[in-house]
C-alpha cells in the first residue's frame, strides 16, 4: 500500500526538504511500533479479562476489515490510494494455510511473551530469531553463514543469557514468558522461511499475504479460544460493552496494520539497512522508555545484556547488508524481507 508519489522528482527536492521528509517519516515509524507494543502489553496485562488469543484474534480481524476498506479506497481514488485487488481465492487460502499455522504461533506466543515478561525485558526475550535464522537456514535451507555473522548471533546468545541471569537476581523473571519468547523467535524464523516459499502464490505482493494470512487465522483462532476456555474469561468481563475496551482493541488492530505501511515508507525514504538500524535503535529507546514508564531500577549487568543484544542485532545487519551489495541481491527483495522482518517483529 502507498500514496501516490508527487510529480516532482525526489532528486530535484532541496536536501531540507527531503531530510524533513525523512526525519518524519522515521519518527512516525518509532511512534506506531513503540505505540504498539504499549499499548498490546496494556491490553494483554489486564487483570479482568485472561484471553490473549482472543486478543491476538480480533486484531487479525481488524487487519483484515482494514485490507478491504483500502482496497475500496484504491477503486474510489485511484489517483491517491494504491492498494491491490482483493477477490478471495479459496486455492490460495489452501495454499498459504501452513504459513498461516506457524504465522498463528508466531503472533500468539509474541503476544503471551509480552504478557509475561513486560516491554522492559520484551527485546531480550525474543532476541533469538536471528539465532533461529542462523540455524534453520543450515538445516532447513542448506544455506551456510559468514563466520562475522556468526559471531554477531554469539554476541546475542550471550545478551540473551545474560538478561535472564540478572532477571533472576532482581527476582523478576518469568520462565514461562522465557519459553514464550523463545518459541515465538522459532516461529519467526519459521515465518520467514515459509513466506519465501508462498510469496509466488500471492505473486509477491506483500499486501495479499498478509490479507489471506489474517483471513485465514481469523478463522483457525476461532476453536481456540473456546479451547482455551476464553469464552468463559470473555463473558465474566465487565468491560466487555465498554466503548474504551473496544476502542483500544482497535486501535492496537490499526496499529498492527499501520506498521507494514511505515515500514515501507521508512524503507523507500531511505533503505532496507537503514529501515533495520532504525528499528534496532527503536528497540533500545523502547526498553529505556519501559524501564522509566515502570520506574525500576536495573542493574548495569542488565542493561549490557540489552546492549549486547542491540549491538549484536545491529551488526548482524550491517554484516548481511554488506553480503547482500556483494552478491548484488535485488533491492525490490531486501525491501519485501525488510517489511515483512518488521512486521513480525511487531507481533501483529
Amino acid at each position: 500500500m502507498a500514496f501516490s508519489d508527487s510529480t516532482r522528482s525526489e532528486k530535484d527536492e532541496p536536501f531540507i526538504l527531503r531530510a524533513t521528509k525523512i526525519a518524519v517519516v522515521v519518527v512516525l515509524y518509532w511512534f506506531i511500533s513503540i505505540s504498539m507494543v504499549f499499548l498490546n502489553n496494556y491490553l494483554l496485562d489486564s487483570k479482568e479479562l485472561d484471553a490473549p488469543v482472543f486478543i491476538t484474534f480480533f486484531q487479525c480481524v481488524v487487519s483484515v476489515g482494514l485490507c478491504w476498506l483500502m482496497h475500496f479506497l484504491s477503486k474510489l481514488c485511484p489517483g491517491f490510494v494504491d492498494f491491490p485487488s482483493l477477490k478471495f481465492d479459496f486455492r490460495v487460502s489452501r495454499e498459504i494455510l501452513p504459513l498461516t499455522v506457524v504465522f498463528i504461533g508466531m503472533i500468539t506466543f509474541n503476544n503471551l511473551c509480552l504478557k509475561y515478561v513486560g516491554v522492559a525485558f520484551y527485546t531480550v526475550g525474543r532476541s533469538l530469531s536471528t539465532v533461529f535464522n542462523v540455524v534453520l537456514s543450515y538445516f532447513v535451507l542448506k544455506q551456510t553463514t559468514s563466520f562475522y555473522a556468526v559471531l554477531c548471533c554469539g554476541v546475542i546468545l550471550g545478551g540473551f543469557w545474560l538478561g535472564v541471569d540478572q532477571e533472576s537476581v532482581a527476582g523478576s523473571l518469568s520462565w514461562t514468558g522465557v519459553i514464550f519468547g523463545v518459541i515465538a523467535s522459532l516461529c519467526v524464523s519459521l515465518n520467514a522461511i515459509f513466506t519465501k516459499k508462498v510469496m509466488p502464490v500471492v505473486d509477491g505482493n506483500i499486501w495479499k499475504l498478509s490479507y489471506y494470512n489474517n483471513l485465514n487465522a481469523s478463522v483457525l483462532f476461532i476453536p481456540l479460544i473456546v479451547v482455551f476456555g476464553e469464552v468463559k474469561s470473555l463473558l465474566e468481563f465487565n468491560r466487555l460493552t465498554h466503548l474504551h475496551f473496544w476502542g483500544m482493541m482497535i486501535l492496537g488492530g490499526l496499529f498492527g496494520f499501520a506498521i507494514g505501511y511505515v515500514t515501507g515508507l521508512q524503507i523507500k525514504f531511505t533503505s532496507p539497512l537503514t529501515h533495520n538500524v532504525s528499528g534496532t535503535a527503536k528497540s533500545c529507546a523502547q526498553t529505556v522508555l519501559a524501564v522509566v514508564h515502570s520506574a525500576s531500577t536495573k542493574s548495569k549487568l542488565w542493561w549490557t545484556s540489552n546492549m549486547m543484544v542491540l549491538v549484536g542485532s545491529f551488526a548482524y545487519t550491517w554484516v548481511k547488508g554488506f553480503e547482500m551489495k556483494k552478491v548484488q541481491v535485488p533491492p525490490e527483495t531486501q525491501t519485501t524481507t525488510s517489511i515483512q522482518k518488521s512486521k513480525e517483529d511487531s507481533a501483529v
